[in-house]
């Protein structure tokens, strides 16, 4: 899978069938749960935010967590497509933090009566944000693609301490923000009838990211191997 041509032509297999799969968990999800799951005895209608919410935010620190695991392959192992990976991951990973930032405002307007505090969870998130945005920046910002990877590997690797800051932050100081929904050290706090929902809408989100990643590193490898041999015989069938 460390070969762009070999990556290529495999994904152009499984692409179709694994954006079936992401269309049908996410809308089953997001259904299930906006849907038919029950309302809240606190928060009313308004606790199914959630549905986007939680999964966005599991994604946005998950993707950088990817990133970094690249860039740390990218440096010792010099692989192109870890580097062509964390290109292809950054833009998605932004949208999933910008998605998570503005759902988690909107929910904090209905719960706490304001758009933004600087509580430790919502300040640290933003700072992922603003990782993410500096990634992409840097790499468009050096024409040479070797060593705008190398450049890229090592922020990403740096980076990447911000996410257990993210993970911990309502454990080590006192916040507005609720503890985490999923931990892997105790059951869920919510009732089986909301959770099995949310759990379905984080399948069906990290499904769609997987097919969002493939298609953008699909045409970052065209992009960046496009003077190649087998480029020219993938799209044209021509020898030279």
């Amino acid at each position: 899978m460390g070969s762009p041509p070999f990556f290529y032509r495999w994904s152009t297999t499984f692409s179709p069938w694994l954006a079936l799969l992401a269309v049908i968990v996410f809308s089953a999800g997001l259904f299930w749960g906006i849907g038919f799951a029950p309302t809240d005895y606190k928060q009313g209608d308004v606790y199914r935010i959630i549905y986007i919410h939680v999964p966005s935010a599991i994604l946005a620190e998950s993707i950088y967590v990817l990133m970094a695991v690249c860039g740390f392959i990218s440096m010792v192992w010099r692989a192109k497509i870890a580097g062509m990976l964390i290109t292809s991951a950054a833009p998605i990973g932004a949208g999933f933090t910008l998605i998570a930032l503005v759902t988690g405002s909107i929910w904090g307007q209905f719960t706490w009566g304001t758009w933004w505090v600087w509580d430790a969870r919502l300040t640290s998130t933003l700072i992922l944000f603003f990782l993410y945005s500096a990634i992409i920046g840097l790499h468009s910002s050096i024409e040479n693609k070797a060593k705008a990877d190398r450049a890229v590997s090592i922020l990403a690797v740096l980076g990447v301490v911000i996410v257990p800051i993210i993970k911990k932050s309502v454990d080590w100081w006192q916040t507005l923000h609720q503890s985490s929904t999923f931990t892997l050290t105790s059951s869920p706090s919510m009732s089986p009838d909301m959770y099995q929902p949310l759990f379905v809408c984080v399948l069906g989100f990290s499904f769609l990211f997987i097919f969002m990643l493939t298609n953008s590193l699909r045409g970052e490898i065209i992009f960046r191997e496009r003077d190649k041999l087998w480029v020219k015989n993938q799209f044209f069938g021509q020898e030279r």
